[in-house]
């Protein structure tokens, strides 16, 4: 869907990113309430890697009240067929495509599309109904192995020609989020950089809102 003006852009948002595994959920879910409750979030990407799907449902079953209940959407990684209660599900390019996601969470599900370093892919992600799409890596991070690294100017074409939004990912913490929301992010995606900030998930948010809002 290609531009045909330029509207006043809205804020950057912080999109966040639980850790890949959860060992203490109870715990986990103390800590989230505390990162939601210190500023302005506009999702939460359930990211759970080589645990059952009897643990991500139950992930789904203690996390999606407490971030529904602050107004903020609950995207599951990968999984469609996990996602029953989140507001949507985020593909990979080997999850599925948005199509058989659309039929199982249905028109008001929002689907959104990892594109790496291409807009090739982000405008075949657009083209089949995506609602955002996401690049990255843009810088080296902990959470997974980095094969595509993006660069910023990458969110500035796809802020001057696309109406879909677009996420930024990949090792972004309070020191570089800015220069991201500034080249274009609608969202950037944010995971060790907020749970592993040395004074707590809800300085952490406090400081990104701050960096990627002056």
């Amino acid at each position: 869907m290609a531009k045909t003006s330029a509207p006043t852009r809205p804020p950057c948002r912080l999109y966040l990113i639980t850790p890949p595994v959860l060992p203490d959920l109870a715990g986990f879910a103390d800590r989230l309430g505390e990162a939601l409750d210190a500023g302005d979030v506009a999702a939460l990407q359930i990211r759970l890697k080589e645990v059952s799907d009897s643990d991500i449902r139950r992930a789904v079953e203690v996390l999606v009240p407490i971030a529904q209940a602050r107004g903020v959407a609950v995207i599951m990684n990968d999984r469609a067929d996990l996602a029953s209660g989140c507001d949507g599900v985020h593909l990979g390019q080997q999850d599925g495509s948005v199509a058989e996601a659309r039929r199982l969470l249905g028109a008001e599900a929002m689907i959104g599309v990892t594109c790496h370093d291409s807009r090739h892919l982000a405008m075949e992600a657009a083209e089949a109904g995506a609602d955002y799409v996401a690049f990255g890596a843009f810088f080296p991070t902990r959470t997974k192995t980095v094969q595509h690294v993006a660069t910023p100017d990458i969110l500035s074409i796809w802020q001057e020609t696309m109406e879909i939004p677009c996420v930024a990912i990949g090792g972004i913490t309070v020191d570089n989020a800015a220069d991201l929301a500034r080249a274009g992010a609608d969202f950037v995606a944010v995971s060790s950089g907020v749970w592993d900030h040395p004074r707590g998930p809800g300085a952490a948010v406090r400081e990104l809102n701050t960096a990627i809002r002056a």
